[in-house]
């Protein structure tokens, strides 16, 4: 190759990049007004482009290359802007990327915009009458502020989720400021999308616009949230110390509050829920609700998948869990076995209650499972290792394909994710959305027995999924389009 040639290529690859960041710094706009004016949520794949940088955009076409072909803004941005002259689609999510592809992949006979058109059918005249719903975030630890950062970040178009307060229990003078401090800088997570205020007059957070109450109570018979404006709110109780109905029942007695979700597997007779699996048994005459736990969500999804088309005779579910806040960073007491001996320095062997669990979510499961966890010294993204057994023996690349189908074109999309990368690593997953990332390239078949690799973030994935029953209580959903191929 002469220099010539290097030269003409350099000059190629770098006059294709600035021509593909013109063309998303041109399509930011447009991205932002068809969520804020028409709450059309505009995606890639799943992810959502609302308030996206233009490399995080550029960035989420590269992406699709692993599981479904080359994508580039080139193939999207016609469709993106026929999007923005058609006036009659109502509110959805608009899958660009799925689109483009299968525009791709078609004879070409229409243009865009007709195919856009074709495709986007069913949200042709589509009107939307969600209202905003009050919620309250009772607790402030880990995931309250994942849930704070998610449900601050979709309010852009005044419909859906509304943050209105926070209750936590008042540690010393200056606590605002140190809660708006965690919620503005996460070590793990980066910093907050935007902007945040302090307003100690009337102790609140302002963060995006969000006028956020910080109401200080050491129990929850002492608020009153209608003093606050807050009517038919949702309460997420993070703190994990009520886990019943009758202690997640006195919630109920606040005025203000109609309807609580756990983030903890729950006790007694209230439903753990794995959404996708079995959000539809959370009916209008529900006021208490669990989303189980993290490992729960992010196995359950796959065990259902795996289960459906082989079925599952029997199970070991083995987590490697980045360790919580419950253990110590030095050795000290701790009332459960091992948990005591330093969080750092240790990998830690602990019971989990997520293989039983699963049986909640998915009875025909019951009884045909166990599970165990390692506690590793990583701070988040953790992996569950399924070693299944099937009455049958399987292929190793017809499991995986079927598990990237669901992971593409099944209404099991937010909670699957694939990856077929030989490179991953746990941290590559801290911030993923999907409940689970089923890893391709790890897994292991020996005839009718199969070793299956799961990773998670147990925070902001966990945190998503509650964010999604949150949304179902409260009456929002959006159209999928185009919709999934295929039901799991």
């Amino acid at each position: 190759m002469t220099v010539n040639n290097i030269q003409a290529l350099q000059e190629d690859h770098f006059g294709r990049w600035k021509n593909r960041e013109a063309i998303t710094e041109n399509l930011l706009p447009i991205i932002g007004k068809l969520y804020r004016e028409r709450n059309i949520i505009v995606q890639v794949y799943s992810r959502s482009l609302v308030n996206r940088s233009i490399i995080q955009i550029l960035k989420l076409h590269r992406r699709v290359r692993m599981i479904a072909g080359e994508l580039s803004v080139v193939d999207t941005a016609p469709f993106i802007e026929a999007l923005n002259q058609m006036t009659d689609i109502g509110s959805c999510q608009l899958d660009v990327g799925k689109i483009a592809i299968a525009y791709k992949n078609s004879d070409k006979s229409l243009s865009p915009a007709e195919f856009l058109r074709q495709q986007a059918e069913p949200a042709i005249g589509l009107a939307s009458d969600a209202k905003a719903t009050d919620v309250v975030l009772y607790g402030f630890g880990r995931i309250g502020r994942m849930l704070a950062r998610l449900i601050i970040e979709q309010t852009g178009s005044g419909q859906g989720l509304r943050l209105r307060a926070i209750v936590v229990r008042k540690t010393q003078e200056g606590d605002l400021a140190k809660r708006a401090s965690l919620l503005r800088r996460d070590s793990v997570h980066g910093s907050f999308d935007g902007t945040i205020a302090v307003d100690e007059e009337n102790e609140a957070i302002i963060a995006n616009g969000n006028f956020i109450k910080v109401i200080y109570a050491s129990k929850p018979e002492d608020v009153d949230y209608t003093q606050y404006g807050i009517n038919n709110a949702i309460l997420i109780d993070n703190t994990g110390k009520l886990k019943d109905d009758v202690g997640l029942g006195r919630h109920l007695t606040c005025n203000g509050v109609a309807r609580v979700i756990l983030t903890a597997p729950a006790k007694g007779s209230v439903k753990n829920i794995v959404y996708g699996i079995n959000s539809s048994d959370i009916l209008d005459s529900d006021k208490i609700i669990s989303a189980a736990s993290c490992t729960t969500n992010a196995i359950t999804p796959m065990l259902k998948v795996l289960n459906d088309k082989y079925t599952i005779e029997s199970g070991h579910v083995e987590t490697v869990h980045s360790f919580t806040n419950d253990q110590n960073l030095i050795d000290n007491y701790h009332k459960a076995d091992r948990r005591g001996r330093s969080a750092v320095l240790n990998m830690v062997i602990t019971e989990t209650g997520a293989a039983k669990a699963v049986a909640k979510a998915l009875p025909v499961l019951a009884g045909k499972l166990t599970g165990n966890s390692v506690r590793v010294p990583t701070p988040n993204v953790s992996l569950a290792i399924l070693n299944l057994t099937f009455p049958q023996a399987v292929n190793r690349e017809e499991l995986n394909e079927y598990v990237r189908q669901i992971a593409l074109h099944s209404n099991l999309q937010g909670q699957i994710e694939y990856t077929s990368s030989t490179e991953v690593v746990s941290s590559d997953f801290i911030g993923s959305r999907s409940a689970g990332i089923f890893d391709a390239q790890a897994t292991i078949v020996n005839g009718n027995h199969v070793s299956l690799y799961v990773w998670y973030d147990n925070e902001m994935g966990y945190s998503c999924q509650v964010q999604r029953i949150a949304e179902q209580m409260a009456g929002v959903k959006y159209l999928v389009v185009p919709p999934e191929k295929l039901s799991a």
